[in-house]
């Protein structure tokens, strides 16, 4: 049948061109891009998934800044307490020659300016200690139980027998309540409101210690009983009204550092504080042995006294060594921290590439694939628009 009002032909080849350029401005958009995935209709799923894969790894990115900006503060603090530590050293070597019996009062003296002269520089270096406009060594960055609270704390009786005898918040979020709660039998659950912790209890027997280390929420406790008491009713006397909170005090409070794309306590975020290392107001005995010593030493500088100095030197040296080697523990931690954040963003990279980074070599071919069915598709439109001339034939005839 020969009709000219309807071109079936025409029609069929214009439909397969039409697909053809479709498919050509795919291949020209994904090839320009470098994406196989430009908008939503190319891959709905694949453009949610490789959406969510880019946030983690921008926040996973910015989480080492952050693992790398802690590092820095530790190794702030830590050179700081490295140079008090060489006045330490001094003092002790100032003490020494004090307690010889070969020097009179007027030498001694003049070992006293110097100590004096240390000490006070021992209290500048503290004081002075910043990162970012946060004093280090102040105690500001060193979490406290609050000063209200009159719940669980050292000295508290948590059932007959057995009360807690040491209480290390140093690690927790300040201004939080920790509220404990008994879901069953020995276990005991902390829970800052949004992140828990559940840890099991040991029966008590007289003269025994135990400790509850919640390190999720930064609380560790130390429980010591005077005769025999089951683990059941020690948990369940957590629960009881007068023992069931913490409550730490606001306005300081350890520093918190982000080093995961999460939000847990304890695994994406890792709390760092530092001890008030000023010699005239620390609370660490340690420290103040060391300042009454020197205040002794500067009233009457006496032999007895200059020994006195010898063994507070002695201890304070220990004291900084410990906060040190914390220090440097922790910088190791975040040096892991920063390693293993790196080898997970790389691998999420990898996959966020496999589901929206386009395949140049498949790509180059779709692309040649659809240059020629293009070309051939309006080579063979141009033909089918020419059949129904062949209508004039019958029509001359």
């Amino acid at each position: 049948m020969q009709v000219i009002n309807t071109n079936v032909a025409s029609l069929n080849a214009q439909r397969n061109l039409n697909n053809s350029q479709g498919a050509l401005q795919t291949s020209l958009a994904r090839l320009s891009s470098g994406l196989r995935i430009n908008s939503a209709r190319d891959d709905a799923a694949g453009l949610a998934v490789s959406q969510r894969l880019g946030a983690q790894i921008k926040s996973l990115n910015q989480a080492m800044r952050n693992a790398n900006d802690g590092i820095s503060m530790l190794q702030t603090a830590e050179g700081a307490m490295d140079e008090m530590q060489n006045i330490l050293t001094r003092m002790k070597e100032l003490g020494t020659q004090a307690a010889n019996g070969t020097i009179g009062s007027t030498e001694r003296g003049f070992i006293n300016t110097e100590l004096v002269e240390l000490r006070d520089e021992m209290q500048d270096i503290a004081s002075r200690t910043s990162f970012n406009g946060q004093n280090l060594l102040t105690g500001s960055l060193s979490t406290s139980v609050s000063a209200g609270s009159t719940e669980t704390n050292v000295g508290t009786t948590i059932v007959a027998g057995t009360s807690v005898t040491a209480l290390d918040v140093s690690k927790a979020k300040a201004g939080t309540t920790f509220t404990f709660t008994n879901p069953s039998g020995a276990n005991v659950t902390l829970s800052d409101g949004t992140n828990s912790q559940t840890v099991t209890v040991v029966a008590g027997t007289a003269g025994s210690t135990q400790t509850l280390d919640f390190s999720n929420l930064g609380i560790k406790l130390t429980l010591s009983s005077v005769s025999a008491e089951t683990a059941d009713n020690i948990a369940a006397g957590f629960a009881a009204s007068g023992n069931d909170t913490i409550v730490t005090a606001s306005g300081s409070g350890a520093t918190n550092l982000q080093i995961g794309s999460g939000t847990a306590t304890g695994t994406d975020t890792v709390a760092i504080s530092f001890a008030d290392m000023r010699i005239n107001n620390s609370t660490a005995s340690q420290i103040s042995t060391l300042a009454t010593a020197l205040t002794n030493f500067n009233n009457t500088q006496s032999e007895n006294n200059a020994r006195t100095v010898m063994s507070a030197v002695d201890g304070a040296l220990d004291y900084f060594s410990t906060q040190r080697a914390t220090l440097g523990a922790l910088q190791n931690r975040m040096q892991s921290s920063v390693a293993s954040t790196a080898v997970a963003a790389e691998n999420l990279s990898a996959a966020r590439s496999r589901v929206r980074d386009a395949d140049f070599a498949a790509e180059t071919s779709a692309l040649t694939r659809g240059q020629i069915l293009q070309q051939a598709g309006q080579a063979m439109l141009a033909q089918a628009n020419a059949l129904p001339q062949g209508v004039l034939q019958l029509l001359r005839g």
